[in-house]
């Protein structure tokens, strides 16, 4: 089997085993995988980048700085409206709970990770997050 072609083992959305009566040892991180307590604590600062620093402001470093600590970063100052993130997080709401059967119309494979899922990993066996996303790239037209 081709591992970049399709997934090593059917995947589960995680939707459907909140339904289960017990959790699959595979969503059960060994102890050294598990947050701490301290890491609790520092998960409440997620890093903010104001786009109002423009330009030269630090914007660059700090998103760079994000990125390398935390894998993502909140973004305020942008000048998208409001109305236009509110209706952004309805249509992504609206998309979670619909019924599996029309999420699994736009489900990811392994060679680009995009659309719906519920694993990252192409290893057979592997831990699994507890998690179900969307998961998008964003290209310039000339890369795609």
């Amino acid at each position: 089997m081709d591992c970049l072609q399709e997934w090593p083992e059917p995947v589960v959305p995680v939707q459907s085993l909140s339904e289960a009566p017990t959790l699959p040892d595979r969503y059960v991180k060994p102890p050294s995988q598990r947050p701490s307590v301290g890491d609790a604590a520092r998960s409440l600062d997620v890093p903010v980048v104001d786009l109002a620093m423009l330009p030269g402001g630090g914007v660059v470093e700090a998103v760079s700085e994000a990125c390398r600590h935390w894998g993502f970063f909140q973004v305020v100052n942008h000048g998208v409206s409001l109305e236009l993130v509110r209706r952004f997080r309805e249509a992504w709401r609206g998309f979670f709970h619909l019924p599996m059967v029309e999420k699994k119309r736009y489900a990811n494979s392994p060679r680009t990770y995009e659309g719906y899922g519920s694993r990252l990993g192409i290893d057979e066996g592997a831990s699994l997050d507890w998690g179900d996303y969307y998961f998008l790239h964003f290209l310039p037209c000339y890369l795609k």
